[in-house]
């Protein structure tokens, strides 16, 4: 078989599970251009890494290709329409150091404040509530955007102050509450923008009540920040995000208990949970962005420095993998 029909069929095959695959079909189109319409089991390393060394091709895109490639030689390998994966030695990943941007509180009401100025103008398809209420939806659940958008209205329980966040097989669903606060909010929501019966089961809408993307939220996010005028500091070059507001939620609850004199040991492995985790020390990371003056709580968390450490808990564990 050779390049261009294995290419076809190959994209048939992600096509038929429900892939769009248009970018992938691109770069493997490309790569055929590269080395010419050969037979598959002629392809050689070597134009293979002249293909990833392409001009102007950055340490992201080069890795990016590389893994669309080895996928796709591997769907003929075990389809013994090649003998080996003729790929060249991966790169090792460069390293990020990536520092989320944590709101104080006074940042967080100055962008609750702002929402009316940010929307006020008539080409805006979310109006000031919708931008607000998701705004506090997602800085008192720590969700993942994606998540918020995906709510519809049977997943929000206003009876029991409850939500379903509803993700793939690989990131189970699960159900959280909510507190007063927010629940007064949600309510307000639901009286203002459900009345009737809307075309869609979405929950956050568009003004036109169709869904709100997340592409739709994060750019409208980005005028209602220049609005409040909130900056980067600290000469962190990437401005603040619309995601940030998840690490501020986890940074924000775990100064407050350390504030209370909360048990971390307990309280760290159900926030976990709680932002839907799977590894239940993922949320540890939290713990060097909270402020410094925690400092001396925290580091007597350390499974190194105390005796005992909530993963040792069994009685916790057996709690937590019930949630």
């Amino acid at each position: 078989m050779k390049l261009r029909e294995g290419i076809q069929q190959y994209v048939q095959d992600k096509q038929a599970q429900g892939m769009r695959f248009s970018g992938g079909n691109q770069k493997l189109i490309s790569f055929c251009r590269h080395v010419g319409d050969i037979p598959l089991d002629k392809i050689r390393p070597k134009q293979v890494l002249t293909f990833l060394d392409g001009p102007r091709t950055s340490v992201f895109t080069w890795a990016a290709k590389y893994n669309l490639l080895l996928n796709f030689f591997r769907f003929w390998v075990v389809r013994d329409l090649m003998r080996s994966l003729p790929m060249p030695p991966p790169r090792r990943p460069p390293k990020r150091n990536f520092t989320p941007y944590i709101y104080t509180h006074t940042e967080v009401r100055l962008l609750l404040k702002s929402t009316r100025m940010s929307q006020a103008n008539p080409y805006c398809r979310i109006d000031a509530r919708t931008l607000r209420t998701c705004l506090l939806f997602l800085y008192g659940t720590g969700v993942w955007i994606s998540e918020a958008v995906r709510i519809t209205r049977e997943d929000v329980d206003l009876k029991r102050g409850l939500v379903i966040i509803r993700n793939n097989r690989l990131e189970p669903c699960r159900t959280i509450p909510f507190g007063a606060d927010l629940h007064k909010m949600l309510k307000s929501y639901c009286t203002s923008h459900h009345r009737g019966s809307p075309k869609t089961r979405q929950f956050f809408l568009h003004m036109d009540d169709k869904p709100l993307t997340e592409d739709y939220l994060t750019t409208t996010f980005e005028r209602l920040r220049h609005c409040a005028g909130i900056r980067s500091h600290d000469g962190v070059a990437r401005p603040p995000r619309l995601h940030d507001l998840r690490y501020t939620f986890a940074v924000h609850r775990l100064t407050a208990w350390l504030k209370r004199g909360a048990d971390l040991n307990r309280m760290i492995p159900a926030l976990s949970v709680y932002m839907g985790y799977m590894n239940l020390s993922a949320s540890a990371r939290f713990l060097s962005l909270t402020p410094e003056r925690f400092r001396a709580q925290l580091n007597r968390l350390s499974p190194h420095q105390g005796k005992k450490h909530w993963r040792d808990d069994a009685a916790l564990m057996d709690f937590l993998s019930t949630l």
